[in-house]
This record gives structure tokens, sequence and C-alpha cells, in this order.
């Protein structure tokens, strides 16, 4: 090997040897899945004061599980849902599920949002209570859960509490990707910061997210993330530049049934938002590679070529990284020698990640629930 690229391999590798090792000494633990909420008590609640918000656009399979799950919290909660302009028998199966619930006919997004943005402002407007829950139509609620997220916002006065679904790991593909995605989420935005009012650092989960309607409305409603892709943490980051207080975490207890058939569906459900995360810059998503790369390959293949010093180096290294996938692992009730796939799995996200800014380059913004979105507007005669 050249000297200079042999220098510069194992310089990459020591270095990152040592900032994995420093990741398990972090206080906030990015890594960990300490923040977690679930109901302490199967008691009946008040839940009068919330209002159960379900955007919903061609989700007939999905959507009476979610009612049936609604339904069941012991503790009356109006339930408002938002017919996205669906093809299937959505509005249908809402309505003989959950015969309380008010079906509203969701417009056409008008010029400028993104679809689930505008169902989401439709179904505000007839909603008078104080509190929101923005419930995702793929997603289970086991009973108790929401009374633990109002305790939680009324408790600790906060603005926004939200909850990052327990994501489906049946099939092989999902075993794979499914838990990496929480791993990668996690240290994007390590839960720690983005619960701490000293911090800036903001995010949430949007199929899970119990908002005060007051402060909904103080910063503009839905209005002012009309083209947000990424509209959880879009919100969160209003709510708290605003002064509020948000909290994030896990719950086994907000279950997604949305099902990931093949590589290809999880694929879909990355591209959808990778380069937005990079906010669209080239200079970010290089600077993204080379991170990567640095982190996740550069000390398993030091392991692999040399021997001696290096290898231990790079040994406890490779020993950090895996330790710092364990617990979304041990969460999600897997064998926790799948932290051995995590270099491999960085790789894929990786390419998924660049799947996303090529489709962006040629001309496709994002892709969700049959709607296209253009990075560039069309030329108009």
């Amino acid at each position: 090997m050249n000297a200079a690229l042999d220098l510069t391999l194992l310089a990459a590798a020591y270095s990152a040897s040592i900032v994995w090792c420093l990741a398990l000494l972090l206080p906030s633990r990015p890594f960990g899945m300490r923040e977690r909420l679930e109901p302490s008590k199967p008691e009946v609640a008040d839940l009068d004061d919330i209002t159960v918000l379900i955007p919903a656009r061609n989700e007939a399979t999905t959507v009476q599980r979610t009612l049936v799950a609604v339904g069941d919290q012991r503790g009356a909660a109006p339930v408002v849902i938002v017919d996205d302009q669906s093809t299937d028998a959505t509005a249908r199966v809402a309505r003989e599920t959950l015969n309380t619930a008010t079906v509203v006919t969701g417009e056409p997004p008008p010029p400028g949002w993104i679809g689930k943005v505008w169902a989401l402002e439709q179904g505000l407007r007839t909603v008078q209570t104080p509190f929101v829950l923005l419930l995702d139509a793929d997603i289970e609620l086991r009973p108790g859960i929401i009374a633990a997220l109002k305790n939680k916002a009324v408790h600790e006065r906060l603005a926004m509490v939200s909850l990052l679904a327990n994501l489906n790991t049946q099939r092989f593909w999902e075993r794979i990707l499914m838990p990496a995605y929480v791993y990668f989420f996690k240290f994007m935005y390590p839960f720690a910061l983005v619960n701490s009012v000293s911090s800036r650092t903001a995010a949430a989960a949007g199929g899970c997210i119990l908002i005060r309607r007051e402060v909904l409305e103080e910063i503009g409603g839905f209005a002012s993330l009309k083209s947000a892709i990424i509209d959880d943490c879009t919100l969160a980051k209003q709510v708290k530049a605003a002064g509020h207080g948000i909290w994030l975490g896990v719950s086994k207890s907000v279950i997604s049934h949305r099902e990931y058939a093949n590589w290809v569906d999880i694929l879909n459900l990355v591209t959808r938002s990778a380069f937005a995360e990079l906010k669209f810059s080239t200079m970010r998503l290089l600077l993204c590679t080379l991170a990567m790369l640095w982190l996740f390959i550069c000390v398993p293949l030091v392991l692999l070529i040399y021997s001696g010093v290096p290898a231990y180096i790079a040994a406890a290294g490779m020993l950090a990284m895996f330790m710092t996938y364990v617990p979304v692992l041990r969460f999600y009730k897997l064998w926790a020698g799948r932290a051995l796939t995590l270099p491999l799995v960085a790789l894929l996200y990786l390419a998924m990640t660049w799947h996303s800014a090529v489709r962006y380059w040629f001309g496709t913004r994002t892709v969700w629930k049959g709607r296209c979105y253009e990075s560039r507007p069309r030329n108009v005669p």
C-alpha cells in the first residue's frame, strides 16, 4: 500500500476508534434507550381535553387497527380523521370502525403545501380542545398511553411530547435496517439534548405527537411548516425556538404496524427525507459521506488489513462501535450479535442517502403516498 495512503488510513482508523470509545462516555448517551414512556397504570383518565387528529391517505388496511386501539383507551378522547384524497375505502372503514369519529373530506393541497401537513391543517380547524394528539393512521396505541402522554406534558409543563413508535422487525430486511433507522435518528438528534431546555437541538417523531393547541396556534399553525418534508422535526424546532419545552422518547406502547415487505420499501422510506435532512446541500452530502466512511468503514478496514498494534486499536474501536448499537437491538429483542452488521448497514444507509440526492438533482424533491413534489418548479408558458 502507498505510504501516504497507509498513514492516512491508520490515522483515520485511530481517530475513529477514539471517537467511538469517547461516545460511550458521553453524558447525553445518544445510543441509549433510557428516554422511555410507558403507561404506569391502566386506570381511567379524563381525555376529553385531547383531540386525536389522524391524517389518512389510502390507509384502508391500517386505519381500522389504529381506531380500534384509540377507542380502547381508558377515557374519552374526540377523534378527527382527515381523509386525504384517498382512492380506497379509507373514509368508509373509518366511519364503520369508530362511529363517534369526525371524518373530514380533505381537499387537494394548495401549491407549496406538503399533503400530510395540509391534511393536518384542515383537521385542526375542527379542534377545540386544549391538546391535540397528532397520530399517524398506521400507529396502534396500547391502553393508557394517551393518559401517560398527557400526564407527562402537564406535570413537566411541556408544550409537546413525542414518542418514536416501535417499528416492525418481523421480516428479514426489517430486522436488518429498521433498528438502524432508530440508531441513526438518535445519533442525529440525541434525545437528552432534545429534551434539555439549555440545548437548541430539537426533534420529534411524527407518528405520535401530543401538543398544546395554543402553542400550535402561537407558532402559526401548520401553515408555518407547510412545505416541510420533515414536518415533525420542523414543528419541534419551531416550538422550542418559541421558548417552550419539548420531550422526545421511545415506547413499546406506540406500535407502528406499517410493514416493509422488502428492501425497496425501506429505500423509499429513507429516500423520502434523507437529502432533506442535509438541507438539500451537496456540501453537506459530501461531508456526511466522509464522516460515515471515517466512522464506520476505516476501523473494520484496518482490522482486516493489519496486525499487531493497529489491529488492537481497531478492535477496541470496533467493540465500542458495536456497544453503541446493542441498546437498540435489545429494545427490539434482537440478537446482540447483529451489531456486527453495523458497518454494512451504515453503507446501505449512505447509499440510500445518495439515492435521495440523485433523485433531487433530477427534479424530484420527494415522493410519498403517490404524490410527487418537484425540486424545481415546472416552466409555465
